[in-house]
C-alpha cells in the first residue's frame, strides 16, 4: 500500500471528527479531568518506519490502561504464555475492568491481563528483586515499544495514587485467594506507577507498529519481545483492549486495540502498520469518542481487517 494512500486516508479520518463534540474526559482522576478536550491527533507506524501523523502528535498524555500491554509482553517473557494463563488466564471477564464481581464469579481468579486485577497480578509476576527492580524492568518495556524518552510523571502518578483505592482493595483479594505473587501494596503501587507514564499518539503507533511487526521495533529496529508471542497478546488486545467495547471494536473495526482512559487508543495492522489517536473525552465505556471514529474509518476505508 502506497504512503500517500495512508496519509489521504489518515487525514479525511482526522477532519472528518478532530471537531466532534462528544464524551467527557475521565473526572476520576483529577490529573486527568483537567486535559484540554479540544486535543486531538492521530498517527501511523509501518512496519518500513515511516510515520504519518497529523494534529496535536507532540502532546504527552497518560498511558493509562495500554500500559498493560506492555508488562504482559514483558511477563510473557519471564514465565511463557502457559504460565500467563495458568497464573492470569486467557478470557474475558464480560464484566467492567475494575470489577470486583467478576472476581467473586471466579473464584477471585482474574482471567484476563487486561483487566485491573489481571494487569496488577501480571505486575506481581514480573521478576525483580524488589519494588524498584520491578518498576525499572517495567518501563524499559514501555520505552523499547515506544522510544527511550517514555518518563514518569510525578503529578500524574501522585494524582493516581492518591486515588487508587479501589485497586488496592482488588489487590489484596488477589492476595487472600493466592493469584497475587509478590507483596500486593508493591504490585499496587508499581502498576499505578505503569499507568502514569507520558506518551504520544506517534509513540503509542510506533507500539503498535512494533506487534505488527512480529516485536521488533520498526524505528530502532531493535527486538522488543519474541515474535512467539505476539500472537497471544494480539489475541488478549481483541477479547478486553476496549474494555466493554471489545466486542463492538473486533465487530466494527476487526483490528487488535487497546484503549487507556488518558484518552490514546491504538490498532494493530499484523505485518503492515501500527495506528493511534489521542482524544481525552471519553464514552461511558471509556474509550476514546474521536479515536474509536477515527480509527473505524481508516481501517475500514483502507480494509484493514484481520478477519477478511
Amino acid at each position: 500500500m502506497k504512503k500517500e494512500e495512508i496519509r489521504l486516508v489518515l487525514k479525511e479520518s482526522y477532519e472528518k471528527y478532530k471537531g466532534l463534540k462528544e464524551g467527557v474526559n475521565a473526572s476520576y482522576i483529577p490529573y486527568l479531568e483537567k486535559i484540554n478536550p479540544e486535543l486531538c491527533a492521530i498517527s501511523v507506524v509501518t512496519v518500513d518506519g515511516e510515520t504519518i501523523s497529523m494534529g496535536d502528535d507532540k502532546f504527552k498524555f497518560a498511558i493509562e490502561s495500554i500500559s498493560k500491554v506492555c508488562t504482559l509482553a514483558l511477563a510473557m517473557q519471564d514465565i511463557g504464555i502457559n504460565g500467563i494463563r495458568k497464573k492470569i488466564g486467557d478470557s474475558p471477564t464480560g464484566l467492567p475492568f475494575n470489577s470486583v464481581i467478576a472476581l467473586e464469579l471466579h473464584k477471585d481468579k482474574p482471567l484476563s491481563p487486561l483487566v485491573n486485577a489481571g494487569a496488577m497480578a501480571t505486575t506481581s509476576i514480573i521478576k525483580a528483586a524488589d519494588k524498584e527492580t520491578r518498576w525499572k524492568r517495567i518501563l524499559e518495556m514501555q520505552r523499547g515499544f515506544m522510544n527511550a524518552q517514555i518518563e514518569l510523571s510525578e503529578e500524574l502518578n501522585a494524582s493516581e495514587q492518591n486515588t487508587n483505592c479501589h485497586n488496592k482493595s482488588i489487590a489484596w483479594l488477589l492476595y487472600s485467594a493466592h493469584h497475587m505473587y509478590c507483596d500486593p501494596v508493591e504490585a499496587c503501587e508499581v502498576y499505578t506507577r505503569q499507568c502514569s507514564t507520558l506518551v504520544t499518539s506517534i509513540d503509542l503507533a510506533t507500539m503498535a507498529a512494533t506487534l505488527a511487526n512480529k516485536g521488533i521495533n520498526p524505528l530502532t529496529k531493535k527486538r522488543v519481545i519474541d515474535g512467539r508471542n505476539v500472537p497471544h497478546i494480539l489475541a488478549e488486545m481483541t477479547m478486553e483492549g476496549l474494555y466493554d467495547e471489545s466486542g463492538d471494536f473486533a465487530y466494527l473495526v476487526g483490528l487488535p486495540g487497546k484503549s487507556g482512559v488518558g484518552g490514546g487508543l491504538l490498532a494493530v495492522v499484523p505485518g503492515k502498520l501500527g495506528i493511534a489517536t489521542f482524544s481525552p473525552p471519553l464514552n461511558v465505556a471509556g474509550n476514546s469518542v474521536r479515536g474509536l471514529k477515527m480509527i473505524r474509518n481508516f481501517a475500514n476505508k483502507l480494509r484493514f481487517n484481520i478477519f477478511c
